[in-house]
């Protein structure tokens, strides 16, 4: 395995574990994850830090996709009590789903990494039944001109040591590019260093 793929699996699957599964993560998730109903997909699970906080007799399906080996295995052992999850190695620009399938999708602290931003939001729409939900909380880029300045200078170190993590991309407005109607619950920056604490979560509706 080359050293690229050696640090991902080994040392950013247990950053994102343990950082992404934190109580201060937890709080942001709670109320967006919660409003999940009806058919549900997750892009990039992770190690399945939103399972607790699914209401599951508002859910009558889990599927997800997630394309760390080793997150994959941290996910479907947390949702070992679950009947009929279906978690895939799969990648958000390359949704292996039908059109239409899903009321709900939860996606949380996972666009800042996918390859293609657009596509992926592309992809997540496609999979939405019409009126269907995005559930997300996201870090990304700052209201704050300065604060956006420094996450662009600071982007190509950033996402070389964690896993393609991006600070400078658009949240609740790449969204609306997409063909979303966003709700944002709140858009604040949380603890931390403002270049890599802005936060954005809420829902947003497929449109059209």
């Amino acid at each position: 395995m080359a050293i690229g793929g050696w640090w991902e699996e080994q040392v950013v699957s247990r950053l994102v574990k343990c950082g992404c599964g934190s109580e201060q993560m937890g709080e942001l998730r709670a109320p967006v994850v919660s409003q999940a109903h009806g058919e549900v997909f997750e892009l990039g699970c992770g190690a399945g830090a939103n399972l607790p906080f699914y209401d599951r007799g508002r859910v009558t399906r889990y599927c997800a996709v997630e394309p760390g080996e080793k997150l994959r295995g941290f996910a479907r052992a947390a949702a070992q009590d679950w009947p009929g999850v279906d978690i895939r190695d799969g990648v958000g620009e390359a949704i292996p789903f039908a059109d239409e399938s899903f009321d709900s999708v939860v996606c949380t602290f996972t666009m800042c990494s996918v390859h293609d931003h657009a596509q992926s939001l592309r992809e997540v729409r496609r999979v939405l039944k019409p009126g269907g939900l995005l559930l997300f909380a996201e870090h990304g880029r700052s209201d704050e001109p300065g604060i956006a300045r420094w996450q662009e200078r600071i982007d190509p170190v950033w996402r070389r040591i964690m896993g393609n993590c991006h600070l400078s991309r658009p949240v609740g407005a790449a969204m609306e590019q997409a063909g979303f109607a966003v709700s944002p619950i709140a858009r604040q920056y949380r603890e931390g260093p403002r270049v890599v604490s802005w936060m954005e979560w809420g829902s947003a509706r497929k449109a059209g």
